[in-house]
């Protein structure tokens, strides 16, 4: 369908929907930096094994997992936008409680239900972010996601600077997620009210993803894979490998995050030029070239550029999974969170699976399964093009601004009517 350029009056509440959007994404991601930086803090405080710690955090990624599904429900039942302000203020506010635990009992629970917060807000505001898109008309996933990486960075710089200054963890915890918290209303000023078709059945409060997510969400998978373990044994992986120092084994894991932040915040204009299926195949290229000087690297620069090429190959990835999720089939906002459910899992199991082959076959070995999965993205591209969904009802306050400009009848929003979670 070819669209006219919406009246000025609707480019307006389209741009301040999508500012509203990027400050969700940026706040969402100040919470996870901000905690980053404490997770040594919490070892120490609480006398943890490598192992213990390990046990208390894959809670948040099964807290995640399992209440995603309810923020359809949510959404359905109170509106877009209240769901939006809910569940990211609770996701602020679950930064304090794990700074406060007594023992490990405590943590978990604690982390449990910090996962739980964000994983509800991350269906609710990846479903935000697609229902912009339509009504922008062009790519914006991958800034969104772009913005998501420099909130993260930014949460992590003042954590570093607290932990600089002396700042007890939880102080420093209270007052962010405090802070964060009071900056969510305004924030979401502008989020688009999207609410269900009249008489739509409100979803199943769980359900397994539905088909056709589950090919999109393995090639999240196989970003995410890639993502979890450059994020955690990069560093690792230099100095036990290429014999660096500590100081540049973390440049390495620097290295990487920066130049993933910048390729998302560049990747949508990239996504305009060539679509997403040739976007994927050409950045997983990339992963892969990543990929193979990791494994073949003798010296620690040579790992370096690994890991920053490593980072460019797969940022755009999972943005484009999530677009993808929310045109397929006739419930997107369950195929958002089917997605969702499978990167979480994924991002649960990668470190682990990581560090298992390394100490059976060694750390080459195991980055040479992140490199096959890079390869996948180039294989599998395909699967992210751009799919119409038919039937699905109408459900938008309104009328689309591009489509009533044209005269035309407004196609179905992803995750609005048909919206089940």
């Amino acid at each position: 369908m070819t669209q006219q350029q919406p009246a000025p009056a609707d480019r307006d509440r389209v741009r301040r929907a999508r500012r509203a959007a990027g400050a969700v994404f940026a706040l969402h991601g100040a919470v996870s930096g901000s905690f980053a930086t404490r997770i040594p803090w919490v070892k120490d405080h609480l006398d943890l094994s490598t192992a213990q710690l390990g046990l208390a955090l894959a809670f948040p990624a099964i807290g995640a997992s399992l209440a995603m599904p309810l923020a359809g429900r949510l959404m359905h039942r109170y509106g877009a936008l209240a769901a939006v302000r809910a569940l990211l203020a609770l996701w602020c506010l679950a930064l304090v409680p794990p700074a406060f635990a007594p023992g490990l009992p405590a943590l978990c629970a604690a982390l449990f239900v910090f996962g739980a917060t964000a994983g509800m807000a991350d269906v609710a505001m990846n479903a935000q972010g697609i229902d912009v898109e339509r009504l922008h008309g062009t790519s914006i996933m991958s800034g969104l996601h772009g913005l998501w990486s420099v909130g993260a960075l930014l949460g992590s710089a003042v954590g570093v600077g607290a932990v600089g200054l002396g700042v007890d963890a939880p102080a420093h915890l209270a007052l962010t997620g405090l802070a964060l918290a009071a900056v969510v209303p305004l924030a979401c000023r502008g989020v688009l009210d999207v609410r269900p078709a009249p008489g739509e059945e409100p979803p199943p409060r769980f359900a397994l993803p539905p088909r056709s997510a589950l090919l999109i969400g393995a090639v999240g998978m196989c970003a995410i894979l890639a993502e979890y373990a450059s994020m955690d044994w990069s560093g690792v992986y230099l100095r036990d490998i290429t014999e660096a120092s500590e100081a540049v084994g973390a440049a390495s894991f620097t290295a990487f995050a920066c130049t993933m932040a910048a390729a998302r915040l560049a990747g949508d204009a990239v996504v305009r030029r060539l679509g997403p299926v040739r976007t994927v195949r050409f950045s997983g290229a990339l992963a892969v070239c990543g990929g193979v000087l990791v494994v073949t690297a003798r010296v620690p620069a040579q790992g370096i550029a690994g890991f920053a090429l490593l980072g460019v190959g797969i940022a755009v990835v999972v943005p484009l999974a999530f677009a993808a999720a929310g045109r397929s089939g006739s419930n997107p906002s369950r195929a958002i969170a089917g997605v969702a459910t499978v990167t979480y899992t994924t991002g649960l199991i990668a470190p682990t699976l990581v560090g298992g082959i390394g100490e059976v076959l060694g750390l080459r070995a195991s980055f040479g399964l992140v490199t096959a999965a890079a390869t996948v993205l180039v294989l599998a591209a395909g699967v992210l093009g751009p799919r119409e969904r038919r039937g699905a009802p109408l459900a938008r306050e309104g009328r689309s601004p591009a489509a009533g400009a044209a005269g035309e009848p407004e196609a179905p929003a992803p995750g609005a009517g048909d919206r089940p979670g």
